[in-house]
């Protein structure tokens, strides 16, 4: 509103310099740019991201299966573990050795950590694995994948955004600097007795 509100108050002013006017006009524009540009990018990217990281989601899906493995014998605590006197959602998973099945029907023993808080020797737990047994991480889903979309077109229009108004600020610097070098000049050529009665005389 600023920059529409300059156009117009320098319109017709006599005292307006052309830089005014300029300034006026790059503010307009990269309001402009903020405005449309901006959310235009935003939404393309947050639609790439969706649809690569649903791609994503339907494949690990597809490569990743939840298997039921039993409990051999519990483990001691890991020494990288974190203080035993904080809770924390680790609390309630336990170092295990366990036997499971992978989909393809090899057998597989393994160290795992289970979703138990005492585990015994018989108990059984769920764990992700590959098509071949080997341990997986749990598979995005549908609805995180859309929240890291939105983050991203979100991201990507504020750094639109960042980037109009830098370039705003640089260009209006750079104005005002050949400015002050014309200003500069002016002064130069009116000489030292610019103020002075009777100067040019």
């Amino acid at each position: 509103m600023r920059a529409i509100r300059g156009i117009w108050r320098w319109r017709h002013n006599p005292l307006r310099r052309a830089t005014d006017l300029a300034e006026a006009w790059v503010a307009l524009v990269a309001l402009l740019l903020i405005v449309v540009v901006g959310p235009v990018i935003g939404s393309l990217v947050g639609g790439v991201a969706q649809d690569a990281l649903q791609r994503s989601v339907r494949e690990q899906r597809k490569s990743r299966q939840l298997v039921t493995a039993t409990v051999v014998r519990k483990l001691d605590r890991s020494p990288l573990d974190a203080d035993p006197e904080t809770s924390s959602g680790r609390d309630l998973r336990s170092r295990v050795e366990a036997d499971w099945t992978a989909p393809d029907g090899t057998a597989h023993h393994g160290t795992v950590l289970a979703a138990l808080q005492t585990p015994h020797r018989g108990d059984h737990f769920t764990l992700w694995t590959d098509e071949h047994g080997r341990i997986a991480a749990r598979p995005l889903d549908s609805a995180t994948a859309t929240t890291h979309a939105v983050l991203a077109g979100f991201g990507a229009a504020l750094l639109t955004a960042g980037l109009v108004e830098a370039g705003r600020r640089l260009t209006v610097w750079r104005m005002v600097r050949r400015r002050y070098a014309r200003w500069d000049q002016a002064w130069e050529r009116a000489g030292p007795d610019w103020g002075r009665t009777g100067t040019g005389s």
